[in-house]
């Protein structure tokens, strides 16, 4: 533990050092490319006050709080929707075989494509980002459910029928433990995904959020600010994956399954 809070302590030390000797020694304008510590004064500043010039007179707080509203409506649906119909698929792979087309078709689409369709659908405010984060996430949690499905041990299929279990309870007890440790790989690259796309979807129509205060902080032309909402993205979505991180180890424990793995992968 020691150790790796000394290898990140040391690698954002060195960041921040060729960044000082960047602003320092090159010949920037202050203005468009500010050091660290200017950015730390206007991380200070949307801590307490908000954005100086904003049309919004919310905090950073008050717009990480927003984002994270949104993205776990939006994650959790895609997570959910994406492993049930994986199972289903997986389980039925003829049904899947005739799915899979129209999947490949939308699929390789970019989720901010299909924002001037959502906005006209449903409006702008909150649901285009959560739609948005949910196209995101959708499509790698289902196929990797597929894929983990059709691919798993038949041995789980054969102790399930010499217990004479039903399809469903087959599915939830023996298929879904038997192939978490691949959709726990999906889990983080949908979270990932989602969070990139998150910011995507607040800069059409949002009023708050850390995508709302990107544009805010452009229009503004407050490269200080824009660097202090760049970082605070990149902190959480840092947090948000060694959260799911903790999540797979803990459901791995109590299942019983790949403990050593994760033990040797933390």
């Amino acid at each position: 533990m020691f150790q790796s809070i000394k290898r990140i302590v040391l690698s954002f030390a060195c960041l921040l050092l060729i960044w000082q000797l960047a602003v320092t020694f090159g010949n920037f304008n202050p203005v468009l490319f500010p050091g660290p510590g200017k950015v730390l004064e206007a991380f200070a500043e949307l801590c307490t006050t908000g954005l100086r010039g904003s049309s919004s007179g919310i905090t950073l707080f008050g717009h990480i709080k927003a984002s994270m509203i949104r993205f776990l409506a939006g994650y959790l649906a895609s997570v959910s929707l994406g492993v049930l119909s994986g199972l289903l698929l997986g389980w039925f792979p003829t049904a899947f075989a005739y799915v899979n087309p129209v999947i490949q078709l939308i699929r390789p689409i970019a989720p901010v494509a299909w924002l001037p369709f959502i906005v006209l659908w449903v409006g702008i405010g909150d649901m285009p980002a959560i739609a948005i984060i949910f196209i995101a996430g959708f499509f790698p949690v289902l196929l990797s459910t597929v894929s983990a499905v059709n691919n798993m041990d038949r041995v789980y299929l054969k102790v399930a029928g010499n217990f004479k279990l039903s399809q469903f309870h087959t599915l939830v007890k023996i298929v879904f433990p038997a192939v978490f440790p691949q959709i726990a790989a999906s889990l983080h690259l949908a979270l990932s995904t989602c969070w990139i796309f998150l910011v995507s979807g607040e800069m059409v129509g949002s009023q708050t959020g850390l995508g709302f205060l990107v544009m805010d902080a452009k229009n503004c032309i407050r490269a200080d600010a824009l660097l202090a909402v760049m970082i605070t993205i990149g902190l959480v979505g840092l947090a948000l994956d060694l959260l799911i991180g903790l999540f797979e180890k803990k459901v791995a424990q109590i299942w019983g399954f790949g403990v050593v793995k994760y033990e040797k992968g933390r």
